[in-house]
């Protein structure tokens, strides 16, 4: 915004040259077509006008004269791109120079007079208003002048026709200008509401996400406590009247007992369900965890382009289905393995491998990346962080009783397998916290 201020105060203060195809905005079509043609038109009207001069004036002693400085205004005039667009010193006495030889020009043949209308372009780009106004002027004076002399009486056109001419090119020339400039602005307040409207809308979408969670903790907490907590202060008072009554009415008692026992199951399978409605999507869509790896590895490789493939196979066959608990952890270890894969290894290809066996099962991710040197953590490093990449593929592994191994070289693509038995009892270690993904 304040670029912009400063350029509109510069213009009313009669400082601003005319458009830069050059600028930061990115070069302008217009202004570079418009540029292309009077160049071609420049050496068109200059090449005419020696023609003209050289079939009427053949072997006069100015010939030689007229046609070095042709030559040194066609050299001149091809040094101006080369200086840039900038009224900077060396610019300005370019500009001079050209334009003095142009004049001398102009008293010697004034044939060469037309060459006046690219000049007058290459003026009001390059200069302030003002200053171009009255190159523009000066250079329609030189016009009618070479006019008149090529005339043989006074003709009220060859005064009157060039200064319209130059009028005219010059309400063109400012025209565009002005158009040039509402163009760029208008592109960088397009560009400015176009980042608010990325802006809000990711604003917006994390308030949707909060709310949303917010929303499911409020759903959960009334859940738990309408089935769960109410259930287990029901077993407690049922519990305590047992135990108050167990020596006096040892029968109703045992009715306590049971209608506590039977609150219990009810709870129970209250838990279980929480338990399916928080896993993971894939797992609860009822395919189980080869169905969900096959959908996370054709996930994987619908990214975007860039993403690596990724293909997944199963080997051998489970004697009996796997404990849910040990679905979801494998398949948040493969999401986990795969989101670093995708991020950090620079992979184009990566597999994951389940293999079935007696009394365990190995689940390994191999890529084709850029690998890294493998740093064996300490016992303290294993629980210190949760939820993120490793060290929350270490954790849920030792939760289970299992075994995580890295194979990974700098530049030799890294390999991941967990391993975990089936007969073994659950570390008292808390789960990790689920991935959102």
């Amino acid at each position: 915004m304040e670029h912009r201020n400063g350029a509109r105060d510069a213009e009313r203060d009669g400082t601003v040259t005319g458009p830069d195809p050059d600028t930061a905005t990115g070069p302008d079509p217009d202004a570079r077509w418009l540029a292309l043609l009077m160049h071609a038109a420049f050496f068109l009207l200059l090449g005419a006008s020696l023609t003209r001069f050289l079939m009427r004036h053949p072997g006069e002693a100015r010939t030689p004269w007229i046609i070095a400085l042709s030559v040194t205004l066609a050299v001149l005039y091809l040094l101006g791109p080369v200086l840039g667009s900038r009224p900077t010193p060396r610019r300005l006495t370019w500009l001079g120079v050209l334009v003095a030889v142009w004049m001398v020009l102009v008293v010697l043949a004034p044939s060469f007079a037309w060459c006046a209308v690219p000049l007058f372009y290459t003026g009001l780009r390059i200069l302030p208003p003002r200053a171009a106004l009255a190159l523009v002027a000066l250079l329609t004076a030189f016009v009618v002048a070479a006019q008149l002399r090529l005339a043989t009486g006074f003709d009220p056109n060859l005064v009157l026709a060039p200064p319209a001419v130059a009028a005219v090119a010059t309400a063109v020339f400012v025209h565009m200008q002005r158009q040039s400039v509402r163009q760029r602005e208008l592109a960088a307040r397009r560009s400015e509401l176009i980042d608010d409207l990325l802006r809000t809308r990711r604003e917006l979408a994390a308030t949707e996400r909060r709310e949303g969670t917010l929303a499911e903790r409020q759903r959960l907490s009334m859940e738990i406590h309408d089935t769960l907590a109410q259930g287990l202060s029901s077993q407690q008072m049922l519990l305590q009247a047992a135990d108050r009554t167990w020596t006096a009415d040892p029968d109703a008692a045992r009715r306590h007992v049971r209608t506590a026992t039977g609150i219990a199951e009810r709870n129970l399978a209250e838990a279980r369900r929480f338990v399916h409605d928080l896993a993971p999507a894939d797992l609860a869509e009822g395919g189980g965890l080869e169905a969900a790896l096959h959908a996370l590895a054709a996930r994987e490789s619908a990214q975007a382009q860039g993403a690596p493939t990724v293909r997944c196979h199963v080997e051998g066959t489970p004697h009996a289905p796997l404990p849910d608990r040990v679905q979801s952890a494998l398949l948040r270890i493969a999401q986990g393995a795969l989101a670093n894969v995708r991020e950090h290894s620079g992979a184009t290809a990566a597999g994951l491998t389940l293999t079935h066996l007696d009394d365990r099962v190995v689940l390994d991710i191999g890529d084709n990346g850029r690998g890294f040197t493998v740093e064996q953590p300490g016992p303290r490093d294993e629980h210190a962080v949760r939820g993120h990449g490793l060290p929350a593929i270490r954790a849920r592994v030792h939760q289970l009783g299992g075994t995580l191994t890295i194979e990974s070289a700098p530049g030799e693509g890294t390999v991941l397998s967990a391993e975990i038995p089936l007969t073994t009892t659950e570390s008292p270690m808390e789960y990790p916290p689920e991935d959102p993904t």
